[in-house]
Order: C-alpha cells, then structure tokens, then sequence
C-alpha cells in the first residue's frame, strides 16, 4: 500500500516566545523540522511527504529540504489559517489510494517504531490514533466548585494519527469546526470509530523552551 506522511508544520509557535516559528528553530545545528523528516524518510523506502509550512517560510522550508532531502520525495503546500485548513491543504494533492499519516512537524522525537505500528493498524483497522495513559491526578470543574476524574479513563493524543485514504480523504471534506483539534476528531464527527493504539511517552510536541531542552537531551545528532 502506497505510504504519505502529511507533516504539518504550519503554525508560528508564538509560546517558544521566539520570532522564528519553532519548526525551524535549530537542534544540534540542524533545523527542528529536519528530524522529523528524517524519521519518517527513514521508515519507509517508499513514503512520500507532503509538508505543509506557513506561506511566509516556504523559501526556508525549500532551503531546508534542498541541503538535507534534495533527493527525497517531498512536496511542499501552503497552511492555513487553522489546523484543519493546513491539514485539508496537505490532503488536496492526494489522489491515489494511501495509508495517510499526518503528523505535527515539531513532533521530532517520534520513532520508527511507532511509524510502523501505526501503519500496519491502520492497513487492517482503517484508523490508527496513538495515546498514552494520564500519570498525574485529574480534577474536572464544574458549577459548584471541582471534582475528581478517573484518570483510567483518559488518554492523551499524539501523531502519527493514521488513516486508510478512503476514510480521511472523504472526511476533510465537511466544514471546519471549533472542536476539530485533531484528524481523530474530524474522522469521528464523519461517524466513523477509530483505533487506538499505545504511543510514546517521549513523542512529545514541542511547543515550550523546556520542551526544546528535553528534545536536545534525547534527539540523535
């Protein structure tokens, strides 16, 4: 089955609290966006990306891939103004039947592994959403002050979120909506089920300084 990964790299990451947007700032001399290219590049021989990057830095996403990946089958598309508009951008150039992963650019600590077992559950199952369990202690707040929440019962969401090209192509053609943070969520509101699959406790997505940090300690050079 033909492999895409649709890395969305569109947002301008105004809580690092730098001017550049966090994709591109640099690990170990290399743009952060460069490792998570690299991983997926890397897991499959036969993965295509599309890489979906703000309007304004698309001559720097060119650059990048133009030192690291010239040889590499990416395409680049403008984002748009909210995630499901960058994503529904990357998926426009999706013709061919797929399994589709689309995945946050500044995701760069994902493995191979999970890239994998991704695919293989979304080959059988159609679907294919990472999740790792909540370790800390939940409150919910409600009108009359605050309760607890069963912490078995919540999962935190990563990417690769994974799908057959027949069930998110079709879905990303209704309108946005508020609530739809995530392609889960848009598959979901279709009326379909999805499969969840364990995730990775360091595919963390970088949205912090600290987060930078913790990325430089554990990313490979």
């Amino acid at each position: 089955m033909k492999k895409i990964a649709v890395i969305v790299a569109a947002g301008q990451g105004t809580r690092m609290g730098k001017e550049l947007p966090k994709q591109f700032l640099l690990l170990h001399g290399k743009p952060l966006l460069y490792y998570t290219l690299k991983t997926f590049l890397d897991a499959y021989k036969d993965l295509q990306v599309v890489l979906v990057l703000p309007v304004d830095y698309i001559e720097l996403g060119k650059e990048i891939l133009d030192a690291y990946f010239s040889s590499k089958p990416v395409k680049i598309v403008s984002g748009g103004t909210t995630r499901f508009m960058s994503v529904k951008n990357g998926l426009s150039i999706i013709e061919e039947e797929a399994i589709i992963f689309v995945h946050d650019g500044v995701r760069c600590l994902v493995s191979n592994e999970l890239i994998h077992r991704c695919y293989e559950t979304a080959l059988s199952e159609g679907s294919a959403i990472p999740v790792i369990s909540v370790e800390e202690s939940l409150r919910k707040i409600t009108e009359d002050g605050n309760e607890i929440i069963d912490r078995n019962t919540i999962k935190i969401v990563q990417t690769p979120q994974t799908f057959h090209s027949k069930i998110l192509l079709p879905a990303y053609r209704i309108d946005d909506k508020e609530h739809f943070t995530d392609e889960a969520s848009v598959v979901e509101a279709f009326g379909l089920k999805l499969t969840l699959i364990e995730g990775e406790k360091q595919n963390i997505k970088i949205t912090r300084p600290v987060d930078l940090q913790f990325a430089e300690l554990l990313v490979n050079n």
